[in-house]
């Protein structure tokens, strides 16, 4: 079986609602779940947290990080936190931890690695979308945020699928070479096969999660990779996101994507230098600190 026809078994199965999710998500899902309840009280988000340590980890640590600590004060329990952050902060890193396990238990080296670096670009993207979404197209940041930690979720299902298809993994091993790019394009004219059935793959997921449509759209958008001028849009925030960060996702070998100085050549185009150099600046503040806390 090639990595094709394994790609293509899973999101034929997804499709028909077949999703095996690891254990853990399952838990993860149901804090996210109550957190959802337009009653749910401050006191009892805490609660919700406090039972899940990883998460509460991390929520301490987002409440702390440079983008929601202006004050530089610290604080050290989960009630406090949960209050600095906000509900809509609150769901996102609730649907990161869920984004996470979803690669499932730590496996092979290779599966280890490819993990490790898809979360260090998926958190990258989410803070440099929530630092684009504020600076340049104008949008929600909280959201700009969620739509980058979630971006890459079919990649993370894909990860724990590698049990059962290991060709998915010799794929994303770095010793084997990456596939050359077919200049005739791919079957039924798609240049990136592989790629669409991964994006494919993150919608149906995401859809199965009840996760707002304006996320969902946002992340098709993105990956069709089409960016307008100037950016404007929840799509364009995560696309200019996913393009200017400095960790690639080890899923996406042998793809030509639009590079660093060609990002950054359309946000200047779009919004002048001096803007430019006010976002790479912040970014540098923020998207350190908010990985740093984001990372499980």
């Amino acid at each position: 079986m090639t990595r094709l026809e394994a790609l293509r078994h899973i999101a034929e199965q997804a499709a028909r609602g077949e999703l095996d999710f690891p254990t853990d998500v399952a838990v993860s899902l149901r804090v996210r779940t109550a957190l959802d309840d337009p009653d749910c009280h401050v006191d009892a988000a805490a609660r919700l947290v406090q039972a899940e340590p990883l998460l509460a980890a991390r929520v301490v640590a987002m409440a702390n990080s440079v983008a929601y600590n202006r004050s530089g004060r610290q604080i050290a329990d989960v009630r406090s936190a949960v209050t600095r952050l906000g509900f809509a902060t609150l769901r996102s890193l609730a649907m990161a931890l869920v984004t996470r396990q979803m690669a499932g238990r730590p496996g092979s080296p290779v599966r280890q690695r490819a993990a490790a670096q898809l979360w260090a670009h998926t958190t990258q993207v989410a803070a440099l979308a929530r630092v684009i979404a504020q600076k340049v197209t104008k949008q929600n940041p909280d959201t700009a945020l969620f739509a980058g930690l979630v971006h890459e979720i079919g990649g993370f299902y894909l990860l724990s699928r590698a049990e059962a298809y290991p060709v998915l993994l010799e794929a994303l091993d770095p010793a084997v070479p990456a596939p050359a790019a077919d200049p005739a394009g791919g079957q039924d004219g798609v240049d990136d096969p592989e790629g669409e059935i991964e994006r494919e793959l993150s919608l149906i997921i995401l859809r199965r999660l009840a996760v707002p449509e304006e996320i969902v759209s946002a992340v098709s958008a993105c990956g069709e990779g089409y960016l307008a001028l100037p950016p404007a849009g929840l799509g364009d925030t995560l696309l200019l996101a996913d393009e200017l960060t400095a960790v690639r996702s080890p899923l996406r070998r042998g793809e030509a994507g639009m590079d660093g100085e060609r990002a950054l050549g359309s946000v200047d185009l779009a919004v002048g230098e001096d803007t430019l150099a006010e976002i790479l600046r912040v970014a540098q503040d923020e998207v350190g600190s908010l990985t740093q806390a984001l990372a499980f």
